[in-house]
């Protein structure tokens, strides 16, 4: 009996002790004012049939964002080999300096949006050590046309690299050796910026991604959509991310975290085009909305930057301006 009574009263200590650490580890000050930026991505524009300029312009100047995060997409940038292009880049860095916007800039070959790795088609077929030769250069080519240009805050290399679990056939395995050469390559080239390394919110471990940037930035999805299951909502609490950010802290020492993206818009399977309004506005409604809002002032990061701003826009093109005008509040 006395071994039994002894074997629970061990048990319990350990779970007070772990609860407690967890406790502690939660604690975070509430931001006095959080800051909101966007994501914006050319070719989600494209693919919602906007035309992207205006949609970039309403952004500005509409909903008022003074923080963005662009995307140098290797399939836009260098559609020919040796052939770049930098219209639409230089359109959007342009236009942000004049409003004296920041620029969070992703460079690499796995950036935001799907297919998550954005190879052109004349790269897809070469040997993995002579395609990274190729994003080197590309790299090159990208930092150096805008690092002389102030409206760039910070360098995002690759997104979410550690993610290994979605779009592994799209993206492989991921090259810890090639990451490390990637950042060091963007040091050298602009040793004057800091360098952003991002990793999954819900499913990312941080540890890799935090100690390799000098900024780290995470992701956080609330509402989900699976083929199996259907709509799902995640389980883990605004107080998971405080926690896993205070290890982050404790473990490897303190960093700006951002939460860089924060999604407000439909999980969908299919294009949005393809897919009736009443589906988008059921798995993504105005309610859904402010609990997405609400959840993220929760886990305290102070700069969090909001990912549907293109989706926004074509709802209001074709009606439904809901989300728009709330954005509008907000920035």
């Amino acid at each position: 009996m006395r071994y039994w009574i002894k074997k629970v009263l061990y048990v319990t200590a350990v779970l007070l002790i772990v609860w407690g650490l967890l406790f502690v580890l939660s604690l975070k000050k509430e931001p006095k004012e959080i800051t909101y930026g966007v994501s914006f991505n050319t070719l989600y524009a494209q693919e919602l049939n906007l035309d992207w300029k205006k949609v970039y312009l309403a952004i500005l100047d509409d909903l008022q964002v003074r923080h963005l995060r662009l995307s140098s997409h290797w399939t836009m940038v260098e559609p020919k080999q040796n052939v770049f292009n930098f219209n639409e880049l230089d359109f959007q860095v342009n236009e942000a300096e004049k409003r004296d916007a920041d620029i969070i800039l992703g460079v690499g070959r796995r950036l935001p949006r799907w297919p998550e790795c954005h190879v052109p088609e004349w790269a897809k077929d070469m040997l993995w050590e002579k395609q990274k030769l190729e994003i080197k250069e590309l790299i090159t080519e990208v930092v150096n046309r805008y690092k002389n240009n102030s409206s760039i805050l910070y360098w995002q290399v690759e997104n979410e690299p550690f993610l290994s679990v979605f779009a592994q056939k799209e993206c492989g395995t991921l090259d810890r050796d090639f990451l490390k050469e990637e950042i060091e390559l963007v040091r050298r080239l602009d040793p004057t910026r800091p360098i952003l390394v991002t990793d999954s919110g819900n499913l990312g471990l941080w540890a890799g991604a935090y100690k390799l940037g000098d900024v780290f930035g995470t992701s956080v999805y609330v509402y989900f959509w699976n083929p199996e299951i259907g709509p799902f909502k995640s389980i883990l609490p605004p107080a998971y991310y405080r926690i896993k950010n205070n290890a982050m802290t404790l473990l490897f020492g303190k960093k700006e975290s951002l939460l860089i993206e924060l999604s407000a818009e439909p999980w969908l399977l299919q294009p949005v085009v393809d897919t009736p309004i009443e589906t988008q506005l059921d798995r993504m409604n105005s309610e859904k909305f402010e609990e997405i809002i609400q959840f993220a002032k929760d886990t305290r990061f102070d700069t969090q930057y909001l990912w549907g701003a293109e989706w926004w826009y074509w709802l209001k093109e074709q009606g439904e301006d809901s989300f728009w005008l709330r954005a509008k509040e907000l920035y």
